[in-house]
Parts: structure tokens; C-alpha cells; sequence
């Protein structure tokens, strides 16, 4: 049995009878997180005011997938969107659930190469700058909690430790 109990612009909340126990569950559609490689062992994140935590968070671009749109599509329009870059390649390098005893939004990780400088289009009220560091810089900021958000923290050392490690064997 599932019960509606609200509806968002970007998610639902249901209530799910499951083995006699009732459960809220978030329904989302899903989100394309971009890692973009500037240059040699540089990257692009973003500082992005979050109204949810009241404060500026280093980020990785990401964005919520439109109906019917696939992630790589997502990836590539968030890319521009947020940080001006457009990306020659656009790869999948992973997938994870965020939190899935609460959803079941699923996230999907891309490594965006060749990129070329642009002009951001960022949306009426969004308050973003781009932080171009080395590798080695946001792996320490993760280090120090100067990034504290979740899909940064796991898109950027599953890159370090399975991408960048394995085209260096």
C-alpha cells in the first residue's frame, strides 16, 4: 500500500506499508554529479550557498535529472549551467544510492574531460563561484571538513582511488 503524502516540485514523500510496518519514503528522480578535470591534476568545484544548511558548501556540480532525461545529458547541461565549462567527454564513473534507508534517489558520478571556459548560466537566485584546485588540495580539504558534502566527498576519492589510480598503473 502506498499512501501520497506530499508532492514537491523536485521530490515526493510517501508513506509504504512494507511487512505490516509503515515507512516514509522520499521519492526523487535522481542526480547527475560532474567531476570536471580542468587540467592536469586540477578540478573544478564549486562554492554553492545551501539554504537546507545555511551555509556556502564546496561542492562538486551536480543537479536533479528532468523527466525523461538521461544522466549524462543532465551531467552535461549541469556542467555548463553551474560552472560555464563545456566538456568534450562526458563518462560515467560511478553510481550510489545517497541515502537510502530515508530514498531512493539514485546519484550518478561523471568525469568530464577536454573542457572549454565559458559563460555559467546559472539559475535566478543561485549563488555559486567556481574553486579550480589540484587533486591533491580537495582530497585534503575532505581531509580538514572543508568539504562536507557527501557526493563530493564520494565522487572525488572513488575518482582518486579507482579512475586517477588505475590510468596511472
Amino acid at each position: 500500500m502506498v499512501d501520497r503524502r506530499y508532492e514537491g516540485i523536485r521530490f515526493s514523500v510517501e508513506r509504504v506499508v512494507h511487512d505490516g510496518r509503515q515507512r516514509d519514503v522520499v521519492r526523487h528522480p535522481g542526480a547527475a554529479v560532474i567531476l570536471p578535470v580542468v587540467g592536469d591534476d586540477q578540478i573544478c568545484l564549486i562554492r554553492n550557498y545551501r539554504v537546507s544548511v545555511e551555509q556556502a558548501l564546496i561542492e562538486l556540480p551536480a543537479g536533479t535529472l528532468e523527466p525523461n532525461e538521461p544522466p549524462e545529458v543532465t551531467a552535461a547541461r549541469e556542467l555548463t549551467e553551474e560552472t560555464g565549462y563545456t566538456a568534450d567527454s562526458v563518462e560515467l564513473l560511478t553510481q550510489f544510492y545517497p541515502s537510502p534507508g530515508i530514498m531512493d534517489e539514485r546519484m550518478f558520478v561523471y568525469v568530464a574531460t577536454g573542457l572549454v571556459a565559458g559563460n555559467p548560466e546559472r539559475e535566478a537566485g543561485e549563488e555559486i563561484e567556481n574553486l579550480v584546485v589540484s587533486l591533491a588540495e580537495a582530497i585534503a580539504m575532505i581531509g580538514d571538513g572543508r568539504i562536507k558534502d557527501g557526493k563530493t566527498i564520494a565522487g572525488i576519492l572513488f575518482y582518486d582511488r579507482f579512475r586517477r589510480g588505475a590510468q596511472e598503473a
